[in-house]
């Protein structure tokens, strides 16, 4: 499954209560729409005050030429659809967004552990768009990420889903993939791994801390965004 993860960032002069309006009640029945999304998930941040987003969409597409068609690819922003609801969310964008403040990834799916029997919906997420530590190359990022840290993570105390997604054109990607941790317990997450405002924390619990102290062998710490909220199913046609 491949997906598009925007960050999304209001637009300047519109109050964070005004964003989510538009965003939930104009621009979602018409993004869930868009040719060929068969899912499509929305984030609320957990502290508004203390998160470096808005908020987050990730649109679900079984092809890859299906998700170019209406989002534009990697190196191409400012993307023009043709036709259709794709034309529609791209020109309804510009009325709430700040296009060219919000990052975003393109990246191929892949889940390392779910106990939710595939609704998320009301779950806590962590999402850490990582960036690879100075001097490593793509590739051994990925084989570390994907061989070591991935098991000590996805044991992490109240991780009931754990999902890596990766650039599909790294070479063109912002981040070197996303990793996605889901928790029941908002509390359960921030002692895990910190709250927005916290990201260099300090966790008690032992394989919480074996975690984090991996995470200095292979990413750029300073660098990484990452965002805290409660993700709503929008439409979900894969279950």
């Amino acid at each position: 499954m491949y997906k598009h993860v925007a960050l999304l960032v209001r637009k300047a002069g519109m109050s964070h209560g005004a964003f989510v309006d538009h965003w939930q009640e104009t621009h979602t029945p018409i993004a869930r729409e868009i040719e060929g999304v068969v899912k499509y998930t929305t984030m609320l941040p957990v502290e508004p005050e203390d998160s470096e987003f808005d908020g987050v969409a990730e649109l679900y597409f079984e092809e890859l030429g299906a998700l170019h068609d209406a989002l534009g690819s990697e190196g191409s922003r400012d993307y023009d659809p043709e036709q259709g609801k794709a034309k529609e969310a791209r020109e309804d964008v510009d009325n709430f967004l700040a296009i060219s403040e919000r990052p975003r990834f393109i990246g191929e799916e892949v889940v390392e552990k779910d106990e939710t029997d595939g609704d998320t919906t009301g779950l806590y997420k962590h999402s850490a768009f990582l960036i690879r530590k100075g001097g490593m190359s793509h590739d051994d990022f990925l084989d570390h990420w994907t061989t070591e840290h991935v098991p000590i993570a996805s044991e992490i105390p109240g991780v009931v889903r754990y999902a890596r997604v990766t650039p599909t054109d790294p070479a063109n990607s912002e981040f070197d993939g996303v990793a996605e941790l889901y928790f029941e317990d908002v509390d359960a997450l921030r002692a895990a791994l910190g709250s927005e405002e916290s990201r260099d924390y300090d966790p008690d619990d032992p394989q919480s801390k074996a975690a984090r102290e991996d995470v200095d062998n292979f990413l750029a710490i300073s660098e990484r965004p990452r965002f805290v909220g409660r993700e709503t199913v929008q439409k979900d046609e894969t279950r």
